[in-house]
């Protein structure tokens, strides 16, 4: 019997690909998928459990779906991802309103947990994290101009901070076959900016045999009908001159890097367990803009890792003042149960990394303000997202801004622009962050 079977995804968008992916193997079931969980007979939430933050919005949302069930709205609630993966126990002692669950090893059994599940039972899959199946269909939810190509799946890195090994696994790329074949697919379906993501995709193709890399696997990609190339979670210490010359020498990959560094600090890098020194760090992001002068870097950054004192901390701010790094974000540190950094001595209290947080996000702000009143004047290739109702005008995002992450272009034009669609805008101003500005006819 099919089912009215509803998908909520949370957490980054590596989770969402596994999102697509039980869409498409409840769709291919012959169930009715749907982003609607009111009326449905099943909903799938798909959770985040990286850090607390993460952790408060996937119960919340556990929470709001049980409401939905007590007043005869949804039938059943199945839990997936990391936080089951992290808390099985807890959630079946604590959370009464969820049906059953599935680990991150086990996205592929959705199909049966469904029918389970309407069948009376309470099944949980925890499958092994290490061996999951990641090529195959998927349901692409992103609009139909911009898509994200998963290409390897865990971490072996082991930084001090980060559970993530645990809930997903070690590092296994996909093969360069499957790769090839889901982005020939994504490109004749009209995707224009594919977005190369995994926890760490520089090691790409390492683990393969025969070995291959990274920077092969985007001169593949770069035959494709795609427009734009965004690269997403370059780890510093293995962006190779080979990659380098393949980002600068192909236009179609986008001039944005996203290379999460976490501190500068010589101390904290070896207490977080990264395999890099900050003077390393200066000589990659030289190097970077001796072979690209328009590259914008992107960042991660941690405030409030144990050990990290005023004079750490103060070395960070000067690091970002005289680095100039167009795009950061930065975290508070969360001490997470089973990893090294939440044993550590010299812990640092919540209210001195909150404050330290609200510091680097004040000094960023500046410098990207900075950034933006360089562009006024210019002429910004730009990707048109639609008609913004609320502010009167189109939307888009120029290279140096990847989806939900960064900021957009609020231009106006003459005539009708339709989403998906690359023009030339003529940078105007600024307004709140944003750029604004004015098509070029």
């Amino acid at each position: 019997m099919p089912y009215k079977v509803a998908f909520i995804s949370l957490g980054c968008a590596k989770n969402l690909v596994n999102t697509e992916q039980m869409m498409a193997l409840c769709r291919a079931a012959g169930h009715t998928v749907t982003g609607e969980a009111a009326g449905a007979d099943v909903a799938v939430l798909n959770t985040c459990g990286f850090i607390e933050s993460a952790k408060s919005e996937a119960i919340d949302s556990i929470l709001e779906l049980g409401e939905l069930k007590k007043a005869g709205r949804l039938k059943k609630l199945l839990v997936a991802g990391c936080l089951s993966q992290r808390y099985p126990e807890d959630i079946r002692t604590e959370l009464p309103e969820v049906d059953g669950m599935l680990g991150t090893g086990s996205y592929t059994d959705v199909v049966s947990a469904v029918e389970k599940l309407m069948a009376g039972e309470r099944p949980e899959y925890f499958g092994d994290i290490h061996r999951t199946y990641e090529d195959g269909e998927r349901l692409v939810t992103t609009p139909p101009y911009t898509a994200y190509l998963k290409i390897a799946e865990g971490c072996s890195n082991g930084c001090a901070f980060c559970i993530i090994p645990k809930l997903r696994g070690r590092y296994r790329s996909r093969s360069m076959e499957a790769l090839l074949e889901e982005a020939r697919g994504l490109a004749a379906s009209g995707v224009k900016e594919l977005i190369v993501i995994a926890q760490d995709i520089t090691r790409y193709g390492l683990d393969l045999k025969p070995e291959t890399s990274l920077a092969r696997l985007v001169e593949e990609l770069c035959r494709l009908e795609f427009h734009w190339i965004r690269l997403h979670y370059l780890y510093p210490e293995a962006i190779t001159d080979e990659l380098i010359q393949v980002i600068a020498g192909q236009p179609k990959v986008l001039h944005y890097l996203d290379i999460p560094i976490q501190h500068c600090n010589d101390g904290i890098l070896k207490a977080m367990r990264r395999r890099n020194t900050r003077a390393e760090l200066e000589r990659l992001f030289a190097r970077l803009r001796a072979a690209m002068p328009d590259v914008v870097i992107r960042t991660s950054l941690i405030c409030g890792l144990p050990g990290e004192g005023e004079a750490e901390f103060e070395e960070l701010c000067a690091f970002l003042r005289e680095q100039r790094l167009q795009r950061v974000g930065v975290f508070q540190f969360s001490p997470e149960e089973g990893t090294l950094a939440a044993a550590m001595e010299h812990q640092v209290d919540g209210e001195t990394a909150a404050r330290r947080v609200e510091l680097v996000v004040d000094l960023q702000s500046r410098i990207m303000d900075e950034y933006n009143e360089e562009r006024l004047g210019t002429v910004m290739e730009v990707l048109c997202e639609g008609f913004d109702s609320t502010e009167g005008c189109y939307a888009g995002r120029t290279y140096a801004d990847s989806v939900d992450i960064d900021g957009r272009v609020l231009f106006t034009a003459a005539g009708l622009v339709p989403a998906g669609e690359f023009v030339k805008v003529r940078i105007t101003g600024v307004s709140d962050g944003d750029l604004t500005g004015e098509i070029e006819e």
